[in-house]
């Protein structure tokens, strides 16, 4: 079933209040994800020279200190901050630079997120427990996107939890389910995409990522998914300056919009949306079938003119 929240603070006063506004949405929906939680925030951008990368070791007790050596007698030196079995990592390096000394070290390692924005936390458990152990409600930021998930096509892992990010700053969170990921999967894998799970949101994040990698904008990939991506979803897609939102065609899962001058937000039902400042006075909809709707850079939504002559 699963379930998707997202909020993007167009008013930067309200940035210091991100987590405290957030958390509960993500705490809403618990019964339609019991399995397991993640989030990805976005705040904190690091300067060009450097990356920021969320990593995560299968063992509690992991000592992320030889970690922090290790990485620095390759490149600058890193500042780490850990929390639970996830470790938050910002060095003077490159994506590529940093993905090589980090595979030298260990394979057991698994990158969650990477870029100079992003920050992903995901873990198996209720979504109150996993929002606590990452202390999600003190957290600060411009936007953020979270999952709730219940299995049914694949095991209740941590890897396997939402969201998922294949590249720089790039998210994604899915309700619903591909029939074509297999096929997908395939033919990304020609094209350079690799894949640590075999959920079919890592095969639709792999999709936007490359696309994006490529110079395509964020809604012409949107509306090439549309014909690209086979069966019933819900995405919410994270960037660096904003989110995104896209049903498929038919729209049998739910969602549910609000905006006003301060702030939007998207979820899988109202009730994660009905305790955000000034709801009485949003503006509420349904978001169409086939029809991107994007914030990004303080903006307001976009909703493809041609993505809804196709619905119509």
């Amino acid at each position: 079933m699963c379930g998707i929240v997202g909020l993007y603070l167009k008013n930067p006063q309200l940035q210091s209040k991100l987590g405290a506004l957030f958390a509960p949405m993500l705490l809403h929906m618990t019964q339609r994800g019991p399995d397991s939680a993640g989030f990805a925030v976005y705040r904190d951008e690091v300067p060009p020279d450097q990356i920021k990368a969320v990593l995560q070791h299968p063992d509690i007790k992991f000592d992320w200190e030889e970690v922090r050596v290790h990485l620095g007698n390759f490149a600058g030196e890193p500042s780490i901050s850990v929390a639970h079995n996830h470790c938050l990592v910002v060095q003077q390096t490159t994506v590529e630079q940093f993905t090589g000394m980090l595979a030298a070290f260990s394979t057991e390692i698994d990158i969650v997120s990477i870029g100079r924005h992003i920050e992903i936390y995901k873990e198996v458990g209720l979504p109150d427990a996993v929002a606590q152990r990452f202390g999600l409600n003190a957290m600060t930021g411009s936007h953020a996107i979270g999952h709730t998930r219940m299995a049914t096509e694949s095991a209740v892992t941590t890897a396997g939890s939402h969201p998922f990010s294949t590249g720089n700053d790039v998210c994604l969170v899915h309700n619903g389910s591909l029939s074509n990921h297999n096929r997908l999967r395939r033919r990304l894998v020609e094209q350079g995409g690799t894949f640590k799970t075999d959920n079919d949101t890592e095969v639709a994040a792999q999709y936007f990522d490359i696309k994006l990698q490529r110079g395509a904008s964020l809604e012409s990939v949107l509306l090439n998914a549309l014909t690209d991506l086979d069966g019933f979803y819900t995405f919410a897609i994270g960037t660096t300056d904003g989110f995104a939102v896209l049903r498929d065609p038919i729209a049998c899962k739910p969602a549910v919009m609000a905006e006003t001058d301060d702030w939007v937000g998207m979820a899988s039902e109202f009730r994660a949306l009905a305790d955000l400042p000034d709801i009485g006075h949003a503006n509420i909809w349904e978001p169409e079938p086939a029809v991107p709707y994007i914030w990004e850079g303080g903006t307001g939504a976009c909703a493809s003119s041609s993505a809804m002559d196709s619905a119509a």
